[in-house]
């Protein structure tokens, strides 16, 4: 009987398919990682977008309601924006302490606010007073009351 000699061909190809995996495995993993950082990062500036979008036309609005009355009439204007924003609801708030706010330096102002982002603070320039008050997204009431003359927000 002939004696073989010994071959290692079959370990190497294991060891290969083994490493190719691996390898492959890990890249892969990588991917999405970075991919799902990237989605969140989009999301985060989409809702801050949103939320400055939102606040914009809502001052315009609050400003129209502060030109419109003499001081004398009560009115109301009831406006509709979205009721989410990344997922999730936001509030809105009508207040005078805007200074905490990066980059805002006059009363009053809006802060809109929802989980997956940081605060976004407009400014407004209004003649009369307004009443502190927060509300939900969606359908919001800007009303100037004719006795104290002050502006305020109000669900619907």
């Amino acid at each position: 009987m002939t004696r073989f000699d010994r071959d290692d061909r079959g370990v190497s190809i294991a060891v290969t398919h083994v490493l190719t995996v691996g390898i492959t495995a890990i890249l892969i993993s990588g991917l999405l990682i970075a991919g799902s950082t990237l989605l969140e990062t989009e999301q985060e500036r989409s809702t801050e977008s949103t939320l400055e979008t939102i606040g914009e036309r809502l001052a315009g609005e609050i400003a129209a309601v502060d030109q419109t009355t003499d001081g004398t009439d009560s009115i109301t204007v009831t406006t509709s924006h979205q009721r989410s924003v990344g997922g999730s609801g936001y509030t809105v708030s009508l207040t005078d302490k805007c200074g905490q706010y990066p980059l805002i330096d006059t009363s009053p102002c809006l802060v809109l606010e929802a989980s997956a982002t940081e605060p976004v603070a407009i400014p407004l320039a209004l003649e009369d007073d307004i009443d502190t008050t927060t509300v939900d997204g969606g359908e919001i009431h800007v009303t100037r009351d004719e006795s104290s003359g002050n502006i305020t927000l109000e669900d619907s």
